[in-house]
């Protein structure tokens, strides 16, 4: 490098750390090691327009918060959310993902039904913790993103929360940031 300083570039992380970093956030993840594969939930009507017309059985329980790992994979119908950030096919090995960047990705991190469901869990869980709101939204912000949150970024959330007096919306903010897909 000819002097010049090195330059950092961000990279949204693959679709089961997104997944599993939320569902670890949110204390969801069920941890549990081998077994059948499970299927989270999913838009509805999104397998059924694959060949076959399969039908996607939300897994019940806590086989649904499994790890990513474990996601049931059929070629002709993939689970939508893996498909949208850059997952395979599963029709042949891939050497290395593609890294897209689109608004249908912030649009499935907002209003896919297995995020609105982990959100809804990660601010439940967050207003049962004891403390004030302020140490509640840092506690949610250090789950998600391992680090505290700066003194604006406090202040906007706090200005959030007070706002629209929900701890769901907060965690669905949080879990939409791009800090929260993006490795550096």
């Amino acid at each position: 490098e000819s002097g010049t300083s090195k330059q950092f570039l961000r990279q949204r992380l693959e679709a089961e750390i997104i997944r599993d970093s939320a569902l670890a956030a949110s204390n969801l993840l069920n941890e549990k090691m081998f077994g059948d594969p499970v299927r989270p939930p999913q838009p509805t009507g999104v397998s059924e327009v694959a060949f076959g017309n399969p039908k996607w059985r939300t897994s019940q329980g806590d086989e649904k918060f499994r790890r990513s790992i474990y996601t049931y994979l059929k070629r002709t119908a993939p689970f939508a959310f893996l498909t949208t950030f850059d997952g395979g096919s599963g029709e042949a090995c891939l050497a290395e993902r593609d890294r897209s960047n689109t608004p249908l990705q912030a649009l499935t991190l907002m209003n896919d039904p297995m995020f609105i469901e982990i959100s809804e869990s990660y601010g439940k869980f967050i207003e049962q913790q004891a403390g004030s709101p302020d140490e509640k939204i840092t506690l949610a912000f250090r789950r998600l993103l391992t680090r505290p949150p700066t003194e604006d970024e406090l202040r906007l959330l706090s200005e959030f929360h007070e706002k629209h007096k929900s701890w769901p919306a907060l965690t669905r903010v949080l879990i939409s940031l791009d800090e929260a897909v993006t490795k550096q």
